[in-house]
C-alpha cells in the first residue's frame, strides 16, 4: 500500500483524517499515483492536476523520500521505500506572498 499525505484543504475535501492508503496497479509512477488517488477520491480531480492538461496545479508540490518531485515528469517512477509503504509520497500546498 502507497501512504499518501494531503494538506488540510484536500483531507477536508476528501473527507479523510491522516493519510491515505492506495493499492496502484502497475508500474508505479507519479502518473499511477495520481490517477489512483483520483479515482480512489473523485472529488479531488483538477485540485492537484488540471483537468484538461493534468499538469499539477500551481501552489501544490510533490515530495517522496526527501526530494522535491514537482518538476518530474509523470512517468517519473518513484523511490523504491515509498513503493514499499516505508515512506509516505507527500503532496504539500506551498506559500506565496510578499
Amino acid at each position: 500500500m502507497i501512504r499518501v499525505v494531503l494538506p488540510y484543504h484536500l483531507r477536508v475535501l476528501a473527507r479523510v483524517d491522516g493519510e491515505v492508503l492506495l493499492a496502484v496497479e502497475g508500474p508505479l509512477s507519479l502518473r499511477s499515483l495520481l490517477d489512483a488517488l483520483e479515482e480512489r477520491y473523485p472529488m479531488l480531480r483538477g485540485t492537484i492536476r488540471d483537468h484538461g492538461t493534468l499538469k499539477r496545479r500551481p501552489f501544490l508540490r510533490y515530495f517522496a523520500c526527501a526530494e522535491d518531485l514537482s518538476l518530474q515528469t509523470p512517468e517519473t517512477p518513484l523511490p523504491a521505500d515509498v513503493a514499499s509503504g516505508k515512506e509516505p509520497f507527500l503532496i504539500v500546498g506551498s506559500i506565496a506572498g510578499g
